[in-house]
């Protein structure tokens, strides 16, 4: 049996890797720092797996950390926006929480087994942006904000603690993820809760930049690939291969919201402009594609669903 501890349990992201591990037998940790984001509900319908126990704690200020396997990070803060406003707990969570648990990992004693290894969620936002093609694993890192310069800035503390201490290690870059459970700041969640108020969607530079969609699922189901497979050492892409402008995914949700077509452009505020835009992102995924992955969920036939959840679970 595997033994995993996953950083962030109570997150989009983190959620869906804690049930796909469950799912494939495996024991797991699930660690929270239980912030505004965090989601209880995901942590009561974990707790009735006699395969999961969890613990709240800060990754930045841990001081132990028990015997396992692997330890998949999926703990951050995320959302640009709020770096743009204030950094310090990007920072604090997105660089100094990964260089203490890189720490943790690399004082384990050896005399009962081998250290876990670190399985490291980035972003495609490491990257910055790219108006044709899509990025692969060997490109450079050139962030445009806050947040994916946190996020740089781990990918970089993991391959140096790699490289000098030894540490077997895993990153994962994955695209935007959309899925149930998402606290209202992320675009499909906040695009519900503001129909819901009869208030319009801000949509940043008139909608225009195109991101990739990705299905938590698909991404969890990504990581037990990986794992599955045995490899380490290795930096992977996770995007699915599918795009569009942010204005298409909103148009999209209001038809869902209201069972019909409609002239959605009286629920959008395209006034506002976001310092430091990226204008497309986009990921090559053939080297994961290549262990067997590829993604199950399309976003045009989840999206009714998703939109749907959200109606039915307001958050505040």
């Amino acid at each position: 049996m595997k033994l995993v501890v996953i950083t962030g349990c109570a997150g989009l992201i983190g959620s869906y890797v804690t049930r796909r591990c469950l799912d494939a037998g495996y024991k797991v940790l699930g660690i929270d720092k239980l912030t505004y984001a965090s989601n209880m509900n995901f942590i009561r319908k974990f707790g009735k797996n006699a395969r999961f126990d969890f613990m709240q704690a800060d990754i930045a200020t841990m001081k132990t950390l028990p015997d396992c396997d692997y330890v998949i990070n999926v703990a951050a803060e995320s959302h640009v926006g709020n770096s743009i406003v204030d950094s310090e707990d990007f920072i604090n969570s997105n660089i100094v929480g990964v260089k203490n648990l890189l720490d943790l990992v690399r004082n384990k004693q050896a005399n009962t087994c081998e250290r876990p290894i670190f399985f490291h969620f980035s972003t495609d936002e490491v990257y910055g942006d790219i108006e044709e093609g899509a990025h692969i694993e060997t490109d450079i890192l050139k962030p445009s904000n806050p947040y994916s310069a946190s996020k740089a800035a781990a990918d970089m503390l993991v391959l140096a603690w790699a490289r000098t201490y030894g540490l077997k290690y895993i990153i994962l870059r994955p695209t935007n993820n959309y899925g149930k459970g998402q606290y209202p700041e992320k675009l499909i969640p906040i695009s519900v809760k503001l129909l819901m108020r009869n208030k319009k969607i801000r949509l940043h530079n008139e909608g225009l930049p195109i991101r990739n969609w990705l299905h938590s699922d698909d991404t969890a189901r990504a990581v037990i690939a990986i794992i599955e497979s045995g490899v380490t050492n290795e930096i992977f892409n996770v995007a699915g291969g599918f795009e569009q402008p942010n204005i298409d995914t909103v148009k999209k949700i209001c038809e869902c919201y209201f069972g019909e077509k409609k002239d959605w452009s009286e629920y959008l505020d395209l006034t506002h402009v976001r310092e430091g835009q990226d204008v497309r992102y986009a990921l090559n995924d053939d080297k994961l594609r290549a262990l067997g992955w590829k993604p199950e969920r399309m976003f045009d036939k989840e999206i009714q669903n998703i939109v749907g959840y959200y109606k039915k679970n307001f958050k505040w």
